[in-house]
């Protein structure tokens, strides 16, 4: 598999972005209103080192739970204040 970079990164961004909004609109609608399809992205995406298989990729989107997400959120704002 091909390292991840920026470059490969916003080409599946580009093919995943309408399943981003998905998820998105979906804990909008359990009342995370501030969710964003990037956030969902780079949530999903800050656990792969390598390109991972599309149908992973569509899975970890469609699977994210509420949970997982915060989690990853609270720890980017303890490591990276301000940065989200």
């Amino acid at each position: 598999m091909a390292i991840f970079d920026e470059a490969t990164e916003a080409e599946l961004y580009g093919k995943m972005q309408e399943l981003c909004e998905s998820k998105a609109s979906e804990f909008a609608l359990l009342g995370y209103d501030n969710v964003t399809p990037e956030d969902v992205w780079k949530c999903v995406v800050s656990q792969y080192k390598e390109v991972p298989a599309t149908h992973q990729l569509v899975n970890d989107i469609l699977s994210l739970k509420n949970t997982k997400y915060m989690n990853w959120l609270m720890i980017n704002l303890y490591k990276n204040p301000g940065s989200i």
